[in-house]
C-alpha cells in the first residue's frame, strides 16, 4: 500500500532530529547529560505559566478557545501589534501560511543553511522551491536573493538564522521588502536574544510576516506554542486555512501567563549573552557570531558527525550540521544551557 504515499515524500527525507539525551545516558551508562543540541531554554516555565497550565486541565473536556482570546489579549498587551495568528509552534504557523497563500506549482525561495522545516512545508504544498545560499560570512545579499525571490509568492529568511546564529540587518530586510511582489515570511524565532526590532517595519510593509515562538524565551518548547505579526488582511485567510482548535487549551493558557513574566525572561536573555560571549572567547575552534541563544563552530580539519559522537560519550549532547542544506561537513550547533552544562561544554570542547 506504500504506492499511495506521495512521491515528493518518497524522494526527500524528513526532518533530522537530533540525538536524545536519554538515549546517549543509557548508551554510554551515564546519568546526566548536558543537553545542549536543541536550542531549548534549560530553565523551567514560569510558576505563573505553571499554575495557569494546571488549571486549564479542569477544562480539557471541552474544546478550546477558537479564537484564542486570551492569548491574543496577552500578546497585545506585551507587543505594540494588533494583528496575530497562532500555531502549534512556529513549524505550524509556517505550515499555515504556506497553506494561506501557495497554490500548487508557485514559488517558494529560501535563504540557506537554514532550518529544513520551511522546505518540507513547502514540499507538502506542492510548491516550487528554490534556495538561495548566503554569502561566505553566511550574510544575505539582497540583490542575489531578489533575483530569485522577486516573482515568489513566499520569500522564507530566518533572522537570527538557525544554524548560523547570525541575524541579517534591518536595512537588508527592508531591501528585501521593497524588491519582491510576494510575501516575505521572516522567522524571529531568536530575535530576544538579538536586540533587533523588525517590528517598525511592519508599519510600513503590507507583505511582512514575522513569526515568533514562546518554545525559547519563555520556556514552553513542550507545549508548541508558536505565533506571527501579521498585517491586518491576512489573519481571516489563515483562520480559514488552519486546522481547527490547533493550539490546545493547556498550552494556551501557559502560554498567556508566560508573556507577563517579563522579569524572568530577562534574566534568561542576559545569562544567553553572558555565556555567548564566553564561548566566543574560550572554545579553541572558530565560533560563527552569533544573535542567537546558540553559536555554530567550525571543528575543522575534523568532520562535525566525529566530534558531536566524542562529546556524546563525555555527557555532552549538540548538533551535528552535516544535514543542512548547503553546509560543509564540519560544523557543529552547540545551545546556551543551565551554568553547569556551559562550563562541561567548554571543558570537553577545547580537549578534542
Amino acid at each position: 500500500m506504500e504506492r499511495l504515499v506521495r512521491s515528493c515524500y518518497k524522494k526527500k527525507s524528513g526532518y533530522v532530529f537530533a540525538k536524545k539525551a536519554e538515549d546517549i545516558a543509557r548508551e554510554y551508562g551515564m546519568t546526566r547529560i548536558a543537553r545542549l543540541a536543541s536550542n531549548e531554554n534549560p530553565e523551567p516555565l514560569s510558576p505563573a505559566a505553571l499554575a495557569a497550565a494546571t488549571d486549564a486541565l479542569a477544562t480539557v473536556n471541552r474544546y478550546p478557545d477558537e479564537k484564542a482570546s486570551v492569548l491574543m489579549s496577552a500578546l497585545r498587551a506585551t507587543y505594540a501589534h494588533e494583528h496575530f495568528v497562532t500555531g502549534v509552534g512556529m513549524d505550524g504557523v509556517i505550515e499555515t501560511i504556506l497553506r494561506t497563500l501557495v497554490e500548487p506549482g508557485e514559488k517558494v525561495v529560501i535563504s540557506t543553511p537554514t532550518f529544513s522545516f520551511y522546505a518540507l512545508a513547502a514540499m507538502g504544498q506542492g510548491a516550487e522551491t528554490a534556495t538561495v545560499p548566503r554569502e561566505a560570512d553566511f550574510s544575505v545579499d539582497p540583490r542575489k536573493l531578489l533575483k530569485e525571490a522577486k516573482d515568489a509568492k513566499v520569500t522564507v529568511l530566518c533572522s537570527p538564522n538557525n544554524p548560523t546564529g547570525n541575524a541579517t540587518p534591518v536595512p537588508v530586510v527592508e531591501e528585501i521588502l521593497e524588491g519582491i511582489e510576494g510575501l516575505l515570511f521572516l522567522d524571529n524565532a531568536y530575535v530576544e536574544f538579538s536586540g533587533i526590532d523588525y517590528l517598525p517595519l511592519m508599519r510600513k510593509h503590507e507583505n511582512l510576516v514575522l513569526g515568533r515562538t514562546l518554545s525559547k524565551v519563555y520556556a514552553l518548547a513542550g507545549l508548541r506554542v508558536g505565533y506571527a505579526f501579521t498585517p491586518r488582511w491576512l489573519p481571516p485567510w489563515y483562520n480559514r486555512a488552519g486546522t481547527p482548535f490547533a493550539v490546545n487549551a493547556v498550552s494556551m493558557a501557559a502560554a498567556a501567563a508566560a508573556l507577563s513574566d517579563r522579569e524572568r525572561a530577562e534574566r534568561y536573555i542576559a545569562q544567553v549573552k553572558r555565556w555567548r560571549k564566553r564561548f566566543m572567547d574560550e572554545v579553541k575552534y572558530p565560533v560563527m557570531p552569533s544573535d542567537a541563544n546558540f553559536v555554530m563552530i567550525d571543528v575543522s580539519p575534523h568532520k562535525s558527525d566525529e566530534i558531536v559522537e566524542e562529546l556524546a560519550r563525555k555527557g555532552v549532547v549538540v548538533r551535528s550540521c552535516r544535514s543542512f542544506t548547503g553546509l560543509e561537513d564540519h560544523y557543529i550547533r552547540a545551545s546556551i544551557g543551565a551554568d553547569w552544562e556551559n562550563e562541561l561544554f567548554l571543558e570537553v570542547i577545547n580537549s578534542l
